[in-house]
């Protein structure tokens, strides 16, 4: 859900080695899980419909301060594990850089946004489920939170690297970044509750596609190993 869409030469070259040594040590960590763990043939086919899904509604731009759209990236996380969510949030943004939807220089830091969002939503959902939340709940509130971080991370990467050629001090840049963070979480929940949605629905005709088993009507904490 966040992304930043500032063009190339927006970032300081010293920010642009900075995020992109940090994309690629958290993208060498995600393959070095994918090859240590047992991935199953579903979660294959999980992650190509979720990238091909991520990639289709992340060309959907809706032009408010500097553009907002939604991504999936929650949803992939939850429903593929963080690791192969990870894989999905660099291929989508590999794709759409060469599209022309984000700088190419700026993929460590959309890398690092993207799949932080997918990882984290992950997790938040699988603590949540082994407290016995239901599943719509569960979701909904993992996924807001997994979007909400990659917004506030974006708005932090923003601040931290300053934007070449601005004329606004660093401290009015701050107050703009917080406008439009707050403009992506109020996306957040939005996405959040279709995400809900759409794994209580998953989850009511095909519990295992989202690692939950039956539990004599409650779904029962399973996760998706990656």
């Amino acid at each position: 859900m966040a992304h930043i869409h500032l063009g190339e030469g927006s970032f300081p070259l010293w920010a642009l080695v900075l995020w992109t040594v940090l994309g690629t040590g958290l993208i060498t960590a995600v393959l070095y899980r994918v090859r240590s763990g047992k991935i199953q043939p579903n979660q294959i086919a999980l992650a190509g419909i979720g990238a091909a899904a991520s990639f289709a509604i992340f060309q959907l731009n809706i032009p408010v301060w500097g553009g907002v759209h939604m991504n999936l990236t929650a949803l992939v996380g939850i429903i593929a594990g963080p690791a192969l969510g990870g894989l999905i949030a660099l291929v989508v943004n590999v794709f759409s850089a060469a599209l022309g939807h984000g700088a190419v220089g700026l993929l460590g830091a959309n890398v690092m946004i993207n799949a932080g969002e997918a990882i984290v939503a992950y997790y938040v959902f699988k603590t949540l489920i082994g407290m016995n939340w239901d599943t719509f709940p569960a979701t909904a509130t993992a996924a807001i939170v997994g979007l909400s971080s990659g917004a506030v991370l974006m708005g932090g990467i923003i601040v931290l690297s300053g934007v070449n050629g601005s004329a606004l001090p660093r401290a009015d840049l701050a107050i703009a970044v917080a406008g439009l963070v707050g403009i992506n979480v109020g996306v957040a929940v939005i996405e959040g509750l279709l995400t809900g949605f759409v794994v209580q629905f998953l989850a009511s005709v095909r519990p295992d596609l989202v690692g939950l088993g039956d539990r004599s009507g409650r779904d029962e904490p399973a996760g998706v190993s990656a």
